[in-house]
């Protein structure tokens, strides 16, 4: 089978999980386009420095390239997941990605939706020489049900004020020395206390949160500032060790900083 649709559909990939618990998975990116429905159970969802709490009949849309990951905290969950090229996605769907956002919340479209996967799963079941066209059929139709559909009302960022202060904090002063108790103290909380709400609104501690914000500033100044030596790029984005930068930048992303720079020279 999994001859048969590298074969046919090789740049297509469909997953269903059932009533599965953690699953979690670490901060990574894919070229691919990422189409995730939450059918039972929920997850927080970190795209970029926005995090999402999902839930059932939500729909996350992530274009290929972005920085995400997803944590369960021990819940178990039910989940279709789709990854194709951009040859999938409709043109008019592509171009209006920003009114959408990455969370797709619309109960009112739930049965078509679920009725659309479903072909989705069948059709990748049993792939043939037509699949590919025929996916790009159900993709599309899929893809304009959530375009013609809007939110049922405008989806933002969760968390509490202590959470959003302290991502606000990051952004703005990540190339700094960021110390989790200086926020604190700037806050007027303990820093247990920060550290506690801080990874229960969005799932993952302080410095893992930090790190990540970081790493995504280091790639956009690898691809778009070439003037700049990767030590320097480390520097700039609050790293002080280049070696542990280079590490952590390849355990995250499966490519070393220089490697990254080749590509897009």
């Amino acid at each position: 089978m999994k001859d048969t649709i590298q074969k046919y559909i090789p740049d297509y990939y469909y997953s269903k999980v059932v009533d599965v618990v953690g699953h979690e998975s670490t901060r990574h990116v894919h070229k691919e386009f990422e189409i995730y429905y939450m059918k039972e159970g929920s997850c927080t969802y970190h795209i970029k420095d926005y995090t999402f709490k999902v839930k059932p009949g939500d729909v996350i849309l992530i274009p290929g390239n972005t920085s995400h990951r997803t944590t369960y905290g021990g819940v178990a969950h039910s989940r279709l997941l789709v990854n194709c090229s951009d040859a999938y996605i409709p043109a008019p769907v592509l171009e209006r990605l920003g009114t959408i956002g990455y969370l797709y919340r619309n109960h009112k479209v739930i049965s078509q939706l679920e009725e659309l996967f479903a072909k989705i799963e069948h059709e990748y079941g049993h792939a043939d020489a037509l699949s590919a066209e025929v996916l790009k059929c159900f993709t599309a139709e899929l893809m304009f049900v959530i375009l013609r559909h809007k939110n049922e009302h405008e989806i933002k960022r969760e968390g509490n004020d202590f959470v959003s202060t302290v991502q606000e904090y990051i952004q703005n002063n990540y190339m700094n020395d960021v110390k989790l108790s200086s926020i604190a103290e700037m806050l007027s909380v303990s820093q247990e206390h920060l550290s506690r709400v801080f990874k229960q609104e969005t799932g993952i501690g302080f410095k893992e949160y930090l790190t990540g914000f970081r790493l995504q500033k280091a790639e956009d100044m690898l691809k778009y500032e070439t003037g700049r030596a990767v030590s320097e790029v480390a520097y700039a984005c609050g790293f002080n060790d280049g070696n542990y930068f280079s590490y952590i930048f390849k355990k995250t992303y499966g490519v070393s900083p220089t490697e990254v720079r080749r590509k897009k020279e």
